[in-house]
């Protein structure tokens, strides 16, 4: 479904709500299309719609939310999902593998958390200030996420560069996604500078220990 949406190809704006198990990582999340959701989780259709979801917007009510979690599970943010295509050609880009030194780093330690076999760049010779993290997150699929390192929050070109260095790392037209949450406009406006393109909005949880027995 994923994947047909970054093609152009959207599930019908019916309202309706699809449910499937969690994540092979026991991560359930709230997918959300335009009229369309899907919920991966360990809760049944029927309970679901009791409890208001639908494909315009009921899926993430907060109550949906806690009862996925279950206690002391966790919730993320409603984040924007964005796509694109990876554009290695093969020739040597501008980042290079990061040393040990950045593995305490929170944007490294939160990737490991999400993702699996998570590989982690910086910008080449001194670092540049840019770290990006590769790794396989929900359903399998390959996620990019990237942050500035030198403590400047608004990089408008700095930003976009970075971005696009980690797309050259993808082998070309590879799907590559990302997570961005709205209020971070300078982050969203630098994903879509660079070519990537909504295709709806997500929230990842993670259940509780008592939950996922």
């Amino acid at each position: 479904m994923l994947d047909a949406a970054a093609e152009g190809r959207f599930p019908p704006v019916d309202g309706d709500v699809e449910v499937f198990e969690p994540g092979d990582d026991g991560h359930c999340a709230i997918i959300e299309f335009t009229g369309h959701a899907v919920v991966l989780g360990d809760m049944g259709r029927r309970d679901l719609l009791a409890m208001g979801a639908d494909g315009f917007g009921g899926a993430s009510r907060p109550e949906i939310k806690l009862a996925l979690a279950g206690p002391g599970g966790w919730i993320g943010s409603q984040d924007a999902v964005l796509v694109a295509r990876g554009r290695d050609d093969g020739s040597p880009g501008t980042l290079v593998r990061a040393g040990s030194e950045l593995e305490e780093h929170p944007r490294v330690i939160r990737s490991r958390k999400h993702r699996s076999d998570v590989e982690v760049f910086v910008n080449g010779g001194e670092g540049g200030g840019g770290l990006v993290t590769i790794g396989s997150g929900l359903v399998g699929r390959r996620e990019l996420s990237v942050e500035l390192l030198d403590g400047i929050a608004h990089g408008a070109a700095r930003g976009r560069a970075l971005i696009a260095a980690a797309l050259d790392l993808v082998p070309r037209d590879e799907l590559v996604w990302a997570q961005v949450a709205p209020g971070n406009a300078a982050s969203l406006r630098a994903f879509l500078a660079t070519g990537f393109v909504p295709i709806g909005a997500e929230t990842l949880i993670s259940p509780s220990a008592a939950q996922r027995v």
